[in-house]
């Protein structure tokens, strides 16, 4: 055996080599420790890899959010990352977006089924549940949970994406798109802000949001139009709204916590009337899961529905999966401060999070125009037959922001085509499509849920940064 050099310098040479090779070997060690080698009741002959696990954001606090990173089907190397981000505040990314919109899989009963039209048949997509309290997201430190704004998930998103990347070196240069839905109107921009001026080794290429909260006046003022025009509810009741409250001040003393007027007790007792439980507000033409749960995920039908089959029960089908102590183990996630895996949570009673709700009223309509003058595509979006967050006011909204950039109209306002059909309708502002909206026909508030195939040709178009067809050609 060779003795050990005795020069210095070559001494630190060997050590600074050896702790290079050390470090290379615990970054690339660590994504096949959150490689999932198979979800329970996965179908067979799955082409791509699939990682989830925890990315500590606050040594600290011991606070950590969870991920699930689905490989493109195809040439992952190639394709570009997505990062979803779901609303509520308080929603699931794993849960909603993966397994109910556009991730690979949908939980049918004990068993999942292929999505034919998966995002990840376009990118590499990540979905990160966040803020901590989320899904399987937590903090040890409990007093975390007693404020939490957009502030600090944003700035918990950003850190996460810095030591994501240390684990997942070959993203660092990739093409980057941000998207999400419903409240992240605000987590989207307000983290692609933050992208944006940061030293991230990202090329952050686009945003898109659907159905988002932008503007909260605009946005909810919306619902009174649309529950009128759409049979839900009457002239007399229509015209009270206009006369007495507006479903945006409706909003703001019945959720923000202010005090309750006697108009808009009024108001708010006419509309209560009409609109019956029965009704789906985020998606009104479709059914409601009436199933209790415990016999309708325990069922086994000799042919089961095609995953695309709209199934109204499918979030009840992912709780019931979620909390199964196998999946949990598959994911590598695990339930901390809480008895079980919510979908969704919220400021209500049991609820971990007190989430500012005030922040609802910042408008980040202007952070989309920022982005646009710092050359950053955005698409917005809208499912249709959504009235929590109706099209009509959103798409006065990307029209005013237009104006206020000096965009002019690329494309006029028209409608798009997918499979022989009219998939929406959709306009573009300014040139390389730096400003587009699109209407997604049939689409409820989570559209790739409802209308996966028309969802998957516009995540496709805004990926490739081209307008939506006028034909199938």
């Amino acid at each position: 055996m060779m003795p050990f050099p005795s020069e210095p310098w070559i001494k630190m040479a060997v050590m600074v080599f050896v702790i290079f090779i050390q470090t290379n070997l615990i970054v690339e060690s660590q994504p096949k420790s959150d490689k999932i080698l198979s979800l329970p009741g996965q179908p067979d002959h799955v082409s791509f890899q699939q990682f989830s696990g925890y990315v500590m954001v606050d040594e600290k606090q011991h606070r950590a959010l969870f991920y699930y990173f689905v490989e493109a089907e195809e040439h992952p190397a190639s394709r570009p990352l997505v990062l979803w981000l779901a609303g509520g505040p308080g929603c699931s990314s794993a849960g909603a977006g993966a397994f109910i919109e556009h991730g690979p899989f949908r939980p049918n009963g004990e068993n999942l089924v292929k999505n034919e039209y998966s995002w990840n048949k376009e990118a590499n997509m990540l979905y990160l549940e966040s803020p901590a309290g989320v899904g399987f997201s937590y903090s040890s430190n409990k007093s975390f949970y007693s404020y939490i704004n957009d502030d600090i998930t944003a700035q918990d998103s950003l850190t996460f994406l810095k030591h994501w990347l240390i684990k997942y070196p070959e993203y660092n240069n990739r093409d980057f798109f941000i998207a999400g839905d419903s409240y992240a109107g605000h987590y989207v921009p307000q983290l692609a802000q933050l992208v944006l001026h940061s030293n991230l080794r990202l090329s952050l290429r686009g945003v898109a949001i659907g159905n988002p909260l932008l503007e909260f006046n605009t946005d909810f003022n919306s619902r009174a139009g649309y529950y009128w025009s759409h049979g839900m509810i009457s002239d007399s009741s229509y015209k009270l709204v206009k006369r007495m409250c507006n479903t945006s001040r409706l909003r703001r003393e019945y959720f923000l916590g202010g005090p309750v007027s006697e108009s808009c007790r009024h108001v708010n007792h006419a509309l209560s009337k009409e609109m019956t439980e029965y009704l789906d507000l985020y998606d009104v033409s479709g059914d409601k899961c009436l199933s209790n749960s415990s016999n309708l995920l325990h069922l086994h039908p000799l042919n089961p529905p095609k995953c695309n089959d709209i199934d109204v029960c499918l979030q009840e089908k992912t709780e019931y999966y979620f909390n199964r102590k196998d999946v949990q183990n598959s994911l590598h996630a695990r339930l901390v401060g809480v008895t079980q895996w919510s979908l969704c949570i919220n400021n209500s009673e049991g609820s971990v999070i007190n989430y500012d709700k005030q922040n609802e009223e910042i408008p980040t309509i202007h952070l989309l125009g920022s982005l646009v003058k710092s050359g950053i595509r955005v698409m917005v979006y809208s499912g249709d037959q959504d009235s929590v967050i109706p099209f009509t006011g959103t798409r006065s909204l990307v029209s005013r922001l237009a104006k206020e950039l000096k965009l002019k109209t690329t494309q006029p306002y028209r409608a798009w085509i997918e499979g022989k059909q009219v998939g929406g309708w959709s306009q573009v502002y300014g040139n390389d499509n730096m400003l587009s909206f699109a209407i997604i026909r049939g689409g409820s508030h989570t559209a790739p849920f409802t209308q996966p195939e028309r969802s998957l040709l516009l995540f496709h178009k805004f990926l490739q940064g081209k307008p939506l067809p006028l034909s199938n050609a």
